[in-house]
């Protein structure tokens, strides 16, 4: 478990050596990526929010009679819809915004184009058009006109997507004077510049961006969010725009028209109920003048000119009971007035007039409610069809309350019949105790109360006629500006800290991925223990990867190859450190060729050589030789010679070198055409058992066995294979023939050794020592592999 632990560990660190290895490619992609976000933010096109919050006004939540809020909550009166949630959809409704857009011009658009960017000026464009031709016709328009200033008078205009309106040809822009009056397909327009405007230079270039008033108010629709909490009467409204001041204009303007479309509501019923008022103070003044004229007929008939004293004749219980008489007569028309005005077939309006003076609360309550609901259902309306199910639950409603209205009416009219009869008899039982009256007095006193109630009936519509015209004329707004509209100066949208954190996070992550995806697709061997997870052979030591122009060591070498080398030398006495020989055969080998095996060889040897031991270096790799070249001798003859002439000897084939005195060499010599077949031949054994006795060691350079058998036809002959693979050039799946060869035990004293690897992590202590050739590293080589 433990050892797991420690390999998970490994693992970790090597994955985490990987990316740190990479830093310089992981901070130039950060790097690019901070400048992609730095142009980006540059010339995007920024999106303001802004927010203003109203307060509805609710006076539909005043208390209602027991009787109507359970009709309303069953059957076709279910009302499941909050009051305030219908107000948002208003405020989101096309009628409303229709108001808005055409009122603040939203569906044209100045665009100032810049070599990069095009940025929209609503509040001050550098030039404006003026249209000749009626709105139905301008609020169709989508099209897209180029404006080009070329003097202070003059600019060029041309269309691009709709060339046939302004009968242009393409690529044609025709010149025209500021004031002039244009032609186009959708009617004569004139454009005018801004004077108050500095930004108008010549050679500006604009483009006037006109869109049909439905797709605008579409746009809109989707742009602006209206939300409530519930419970709460306040409504918080938002819109999204390019431009901050533009923002808060629409949202002024949009509780400016709600506010005027509540307005509007509320003045229909006081202009309802004032009409109705007038209608009846006509038929009051009509009848005021005949019982008028009748009284003074009377009087003129009968000479009645002092009835001022004869007045203190009525007792006062007459007095009395003439008052609850003309009270209960007024009730009683002013129930026929508004019963008429509700069976009457006029469609015009479904308001009915309210307060109008009918002494019964639940009259006043059900006539608030039919009014409350009449306004909902037009509102509605205005947007839908008769069809729509919330407007047929309105009507339903609607009718319910004037059926119980009407109920209500005949109920209160029949009661204040019965009290209007029991008042006449009291009268007339009055009147009968006054017998002194005559008849003709009593015919007056009946008219004259007729009069009386008359000219009071006729007072009280006066006094109403007064208080709906004030009414009318303190119609006040149904929303309450809890906060104006406001524009945060910060941008939603792109948001500066967002791009820079995700540019960061991409430039991280991409490096990384494409790093860790090609340290997953890749098969080479890097490193030791990419060799320790597919091979079970002893590990020699690794050869760091060095300048190609020094592919030899020397005697007084600091590098870290020559480090390298010193140490395979003491591992190597290590391993044969129990043969008892006196000379100690190294054989050299590898999977395929190049992989640096005749460069290990030559090094190996030379290495040895330096610690002033005889050595002979034989190459037996006669298909590809490689030592003349690297030792940069010429020998005509080698090995291939030595074994098919029996007249030649050892020496005769022996090349020393001159740099180094204990270093021998037997090149490979002729290639000839059967290598296998030769390095057969007896006179190989007589080449080993007669060096054995001259040297302390025999490094022979052999073929690749991957390709060849030449190798394993003279492998016993070596008391230590150096198995030779190449860092970052062998595919781990080739390594089965190393791993198959140790199994089976072909190669004696089989170990690895790591050609050409650049991790210098591992390494020999190469900073130890006056390294003449040491570089000082720069301040960002802090880590470097």
């Amino acid at each position: 478990m433990k050892q797991q632990a420690q390999e998970s560990n490994s693992e970790l660190r090597e994955k985490l050596d990987l990316f740190i290895s990479k830093w310089k490619l992981i901070l130039v992609c950060v790097i690019l990526a901070f400048i992609l976000a730095f142009l980006y933010l540059r010339y995007a096109t920024y999106e303001y929010q802004a927010t203003a919050s109203i307060k509805i006004n609710n006076d539909k939540n005043s208390s209602k009679l027991p009787e109507i809020s359970s009709l309303e909550t069953y059957g076709l009166f279910s009302s499941d819809f909050s009051n305030i949630t219908d107000e948002m959809e208003v405020i989101k409704s096309r009628t409303l915004l229709r108001k808005v857009v055409e009122e603040l011009d939203l569906n044209i658009k100045y665009i100032v184009r810049g070599r990069i960017k095009e940025v929209e000026d609503y509040l001050n464009p550098p030039i404006s058009i003026n249209f000749l031709a009626n709105d139905s016709i301008i609020n169709k328009i989508d099209t897209t006109l180029y404006v080009k200033i070329l003097t202070p008078t003059k600019f060029s205009l041309t269309s691009t997507e709709s060339n046939e309106l302004l009968n242009l040809e393409a690529d044609d822009a025709r010149v025209y004077a500021f004031g002039d009056k244009i032609k186009t397909g959708f009617g004569n327009i004139i454009f005018t510049p801004n004077i108050e405007k500095d930004s108008v230079k010549v050679g500006a270039s604009i483009k006037v961006v006109m869109s049909s008033v439905d797709r605008v108010v579409e746009g809109y629709q989707a742009k602006i969010n209206v939300s409530n909490n519930i419970g709460s009467d306040i409504i918080s409204i938002s819109v999204n725009e390019n431009l901050k001041d533009k923002a808060s204009l629409i949202l002024d303007k949009i509780i400016e028209k709600y506010n005027e479309d509540v307005i509007n509501d509320k003045q229909l019923i006081v202009q309802a109920t004032s009409d109705f008022i007038s209608n009846r103070l006509q038929l009051v003044s009509k009848e005021l003048e005949e019982v008028d004229f009748t009284a003074e007929t009377l009087q003129k008939s009968n000479r009645l000119t002092a009835l001022a004293s004869q007045s203190n004749i009525f007792l006062e219980s007459e007095r009395e009971n003439e008052t609850k008489l003309i009270n209960t007569a007024n009730q009683i028309q002013l129930i026929d007035y508004v019963k008429e005005q509700i069976t009457s077939n006029n469609k015009e309006s479904d308001i009915l007039p309210a307060d109008i003076g009918i002494a019964d609360n639940s009259v006043s309550q059900l006539t608030k409610s039919h009014n409350e609901l009449v306004l909902q259902r037009d509102r509605i309306l205005k947007n839908s069809s008769e069809k729509n199910p919330t407007v047929i639950n309105l009507n339903n409603q609607i009718n319910a309350l004037k059926s119980s209205l009407v109920s209500s009416l005949d109920n209160m009219r029949s009661t204040s019949k019965i009290t209007l009869d029991a008042l006449s008899q009291e009268d007339e039982r009055i009147r009968g105790q006054i017998y002194s009256a005559p008849g003709k007095e009593r015919q007056f006193r009946d008219i004259k109360r007729q009069q009386d109630i008359k000219e009071s009936l006729y007072l009280y519509l006066l006094q109403k006629r007064e208080e709906t015209a004030i009414q009318l004329g303190l119609s006040s707004p149904n929303a309450k500006i809890i906060d104006k509209a406001y524009t945060s100066a910060i941008p939603i949208s792109p948001k500066r800290l967002f791009v820079y954190l995700a540019a960061l996070i991409f430039g991280i992550m991409i490096p990384s991925m494409f790093i860790y995806l090609s340290s997953i697709l890749d098969t080479k061997i890097h490193n030791k223990n990419d060799l320790a997870k597919v091979l079970t052979i002893p590990f020699l030591g690794d050869i760091p990867k060095s300048d190609p122009k020094r592919r030899l060591i020397k005697k007084v070498d600091y590098s870290p190859k020559a480090e390298a080398f010193r140490i395979i030398r003491s591992n190597i006495d290590f391993i044969l450190k129990g043969n008892k020989k006196k000379c100690k055969t190294l054989f050299v080998t590898s999977t395929k060729a190049q992989e640096g095996k005749s460069h290990t060889s030559i090094n190996l040897a030379s290495s040895l050589a330096y610690s002033e031991k005889r050595v002979l270096l034989i190459e037996t790799d006669i298909r590809v030789p490689k030592v003349n070249e690297y030792l940069e001798i010429k020998a005509d003859k080698g090995l291939t010679d030595y074994i098919s002439d029996p007249d030649l000897t050892i020496d005769d084939v022996t090349t020393s070198v001159s740099t180094n005195k204990f270093l021998k060499i037997i090149p490979s010599g002729t290639i000839p055409p059967n290598p296998a077949e030769l390095l057969m031949n007896d006179r190989v054994s007589t080449l080993f058992d007669v060096a054995q006795d001259d040297y302390d060691y025999i490094v022979v350079d052999t073929a690749a066995v991957g390709l060849v058998t030449d190798t394993l036809l003279i492998s016993n002959y070596a008391d230590l294979f150096i198995y030779v693979v190449s860092a970052n050039n062998v595919d781990k799946r080739q390594l089965h023939i190393a791993q198959t060869l140790y199994d089976e035990n072909r190669l004696p004293h089989m170990t690895i050794l790591l050609n050409g690897t650049n991790d210098k992590s591992r390494g020999y202590g190469y900073g130890y020592g006056n390294n003449p050739h040491k570089k000082k590293k720069k301040w960002w080589q802090f880590y470097k592999k």
